[in-house]
């Protein structure tokens, strides 16, 4: 059995997130409304005692001073009502924290918690308007599902209901063997099938591998490779981890000729910093995040990465995951730093873009307040605050924005006598990995 809780702001209390969406709604997509508010669904999948829903309703999920909660549709005075969640599988942070919740104050195990929000639009708008207004603002069609009913079809006492995003169908983790001798072309077809997004030579380098090492994989028992060594390889040297364009051989053509480049990367970051070398560089090009000597007794860690076509595609996710992933960097940077800055670089087409969009492009100002959201909840929230940053606007930045992420960390240039940058590795070291279970929005998503 499912149960809905929905919370809302009492009568005569301000809905900021609703002011907001209305002035987008106006500003961005030039469609005049009166008002939007909105209301937070948590659908639980489990059955619940009235009892039971009105302490998680208590402890969990309503603040009593501005909002109510109930288990019956809260939704009244609107023109259109559109309610958005998340597509199955794909990661619902805010579910899986109010499951959390909901199960240490009931004692008992739950199914599933699945967030969505509804908004409740009234103006003088027709449906064409509403499905403009859920496409170009409210939604992301990738990661989001959405319903819209007007309020002549709204049932007051059945409300709306999202199916539950569950991944159904049957699924028995398991890991199969890859006979890589096989032609060209199959090798080819192979990267495709299984998404590997690998070109022949990378996949001929593989199968060599796999060759020159098979006398020594004999001897543990194992024979052909599995799918989840290759997949390995293929996650290591995809462009987004690898940037094999940025190392790559590049011909450029001008007005004065034509000019070879063999890698950009260490022909103009790695060859200009060893030239200039600097005494202050204690460690670059050799951990996660670079080391800068501050004073005598510490160093300052840090590290700057990009996260542009996640960007384009989920303006939030990217920006939120490019931020806390390079956190990561500095933290785990030799004997590792304590954090205490963000910063960030920002390059958008102009947020008032008034041409028709290319296919599957998001406006400019969706990308851009999607972005700068996403790293500022990334960041402050997590208690590491955003010190500094910079927005570039310019045309070129139409089809993907450069978003820039950057941390900074602190550490003693000395821990127990040992230099803090030198990291030691030695066989048998555990192996800790903390982090949240991967959704369909991220490996092959």
């Amino acid at each position: 059995m499912v149960c809905r809780i929905e919370v809302g702001f009492k009568t005569g209390m301000r809905d900021a997130l609703g002011e907001s969406i209305k002035k987008r709604i106006v500003e961005d997509l030039r469609i005049i409304v009166d008002s939007v508010r909105t209301i937070e669904v948590y659908t639980i999948d489990a059955a619940l005692s009235s009892g039971q829903v009105k302490l998680l309703g208590d402890k969990v999920f309503a603040d009593p001073i501005v909002q109510v909660f109930s288990d019956m549709p809260l939704a009244s005075d609107f023109s259109w009502l559109v309610e958005v969640g998340y597509r199955p599988g794909v990661t619902d942070n805010v579910g899986a924290t109010a499951k959390k919740a909901s199960e240490d104050v009931l004692k008992t195990g739950i199914h599933g918690v699945y967030f969505s929000r509804q908004y409740l639009i009234s103006g003088n708008i027709t449906k064409d308007d509403a499905i403009n207004i859920t496409g170009g603002l409210l939604a992301n069609s990738l990661i989001e599902r959405w319903e819209i009913i007007s309020s002549s079809d709204f049932d007051n006492e059945k409300g709306i209901h999202l199916p539950l995003p569950v991944v159904k169908g049957k699924h028995s983790p398991s890991v199969t063997t890859i006979d890589l001798d096989i032609s060209d072309n199959e090798l080819k077809e192979l990267s495709r099938m299984r998404l590997f997004a690998l070109n022949l030579a990378e996949m001929k380098a593989i199968r060599k591998y796999f060759v020159q090492t098979s006398k020594e994989r004999e001897k543990f028992g194992v024979s052909l490779p599995t799918d989840v060594e290759i997949e390995v390889l293929a996650q290591t040297w995809s462009e987004h981890c690898k940037h094999k364009i940025f190392n790559s051989e590049i011909t450029y053509i001008d007005d004065k000729g034509k000019t070879t480049i063999n890698s950009l990367f260490n022909t103009f970051i790695k060859q200009a910093t060893r030239e200039i070398n600097k005494p202050w560089l204690v460690s670059v090009f050799t951990d996660n995040a670079g080391v800068i000597k501050f004073n005598d007794d510490h160093n300052l860690v840090m590290k700057v990465e990009t996260h542009n076509t996640p960007s384009a595609l989920d303006p939030y996710g990217g920006a939120i995951t490019g931020i806390v992933g390079v956190n990561r960097d500095p933290l785990g940077t030799g004997m590792g730093s304590r954090l205490i800055f963000n910063t960030d670089v920002f390059c958008f087409a102009s947020p008032f873009y008034d041409k028709l969009l290319p296919p599957r492009l998001f406006h400019p100002k969706r990308i851009f307040e999607g972005v700068r959201r996403g790293v500022e909840h990334g960041g402050n929230k997590s208690g590491i605050p955003t010190v500094n940053g910079c927005i570039v606007f310019d045309e070129r930045y139409l089809g993907k924005p450069l978003v820039y992420c950057g941390t900074g960390g602190i550490m003693p240039s000395v821990i127990n006598g040992k230099p803090s940058h030198i990291k030691e590795i030695d066989p048998g070291d555990l192996i800790v990995m903390t982090g949240g279970r991967i959704g369909k929005d991220g490996i092959h998503g």
